[in-house]
């Protein structure tokens, strides 16, 4: 039975279901009922609706009428989700047009400044971002093919380990498995590079002047090099397994450029505690771990009890890694507000890491 005009407006409200036949006393069509009842009693008494039975022709059955109701849930934001789109899209032209008027009139700001500087200093980053790329694969008969090959056999492993052994029961685990091992080799490598960006350039910073932010955003770029080939294996796994790329799979580039400015502005906070406090490479490795298995990689996240649940919420790694999952393996855009949320997990960390970075460079030289 369908109503021919969607019934809204009764969520979570009792509903009275009225079946009637045209058929002959005693001929009438038969219901679909259970006779077993083992745990809907339960369901109903918590619900406080009245048992009873079922009664049919004008004799009582022993049993509960079964059926099925199919409804859609609307979001708010899903209703006026092009509206919102729009103007997200309106809210980032008028910024940019700001940042160019303040430019026209010779008031210079942080965007401009290192929209400059980058473009000043371009032939310094190419060469500082392929000797970070040369000296990874230096001596290596594989090379640059590392980057396909690694988080391929992360993945093998983990896949063999996680849906043999224990037994995972998610959905397409393998693109599932490697779209996590993807996302965190990369914020691994990235944020663990940057650490020791400005340490190991200490050479270069006493002798040639450059913006010191120049170092840790080199080793993000070559960390983001690593990454797109890394995304080869991953489209290759996805047709594999026959996941059905939608539109939304474009939307996830948005997520990882998310993570790769958060990466930067983690790199830039890793970089400068690094000069004051070198044990923070060893508290880094320590919580690169913990960080690793308080995300969801290698396993759902409804395996978490419900009090720790409060640690995905506080992650900023399972929000971007959650909307890529759901974009590429669900074929569906997350609401407006993720976006929004994402992005501010994003600038805040960059914030905080250039405040804290720029307040300090200029006593970098007296640690080197």
């Amino acid at each position: 039975m369908k109503p021919s005009s969607p019934i809204e407006g009764f969520y979570r409200k009792p509903l009275l279901l009225r079946l009637s036949s045209d058929g002959k006393l005693g001929s009438s069509a038969t219901p679909w009922m259970r006779t077993e009842t083992a745990g809907v009693e339960e369901a109903l008494q918590d619900s406080e609706i009245d048992m009873g039975d079922l009664t049919l022709n004008g004799e009582r059955y022993p049993g509960i009428l079964c059926f099925r109701v199919i409804g859609t849930d609307y979001i708010w934001s899903g209703l006026y989700y092009w509206r919102i789109v729009a103007a997200g899209f309106v809210f980032l032209l008028l910024g940019m047009v700001a940042v160019g008027l303040r430019y026209r009139r010779g008031r210079r700001s942080y965007l401009i400044n290192a929209v400059i500087a980058m473009e000043k200093y371009r032939f310094l980053i190419r060469q500082l971002v392929s000797r970070d790329f040369k000296t990874k694969y230096k001596r290596s008969i594989l090379g640059v093919f590392w980057s396909f090959l690694n988080p391929l056999l992360t993945m093998c492993v983990q896949y063999f380990v996680f849906s043999t052994i224990f037994k995972s029961d998610v959905s397409n685990f393998a693109v599932y498995l490697l779209i996590g091992v993807v996302m965190f080799n990369f914020f691994s490598e990235a944020c663990g590079m940057a650490l020791t960006s400005i340490l190991g350039n200490s050479s270069l910073i006493t002798k040639v002047y450059m913006p010191k932010y120049i170092y840790p955003l080199t080793r993000v770029i070559s960390s983001l090099i690593n990454l797109a080939i890394s995304l080869i294996p991953l489209v290759i796994v996805c047709f594999v397994t026959g996941v059905r790329f939608q539109k939304s799979a474009v939307l996830s580039i948005y997520f990882l450029l998310c993570l790769v400015v958060f990466c930067l502005g983690l790199g830039l906070l890793l970089s400068t505690s690094m000069v004051f406090f070198r044990d923070t490479q060893f508290l880094w490795s320590v919580l690169t771990m913990m960080w690793m298995y308080a995300t969801p990689i290698f396993y759902p996240e409804t395996i978490l009890p419900e009090k720790f649940s409060f640690v995905l919420t506080i992650n900023p790694l399972y929000h971007f890694l959650k909307s890529t999952r759901l974009c590429i393996l669900d074929g569906i855009s997350p609401e407006p507000v993720v976006y929004i949320q994402c992005l501010l997990i994003a600038l805040g960390m960059l914030l905080i890491g250039a405040l804290i970075f720029h307040r300090h460079q200029d006593r970098f030289l007296l640690y080197l």
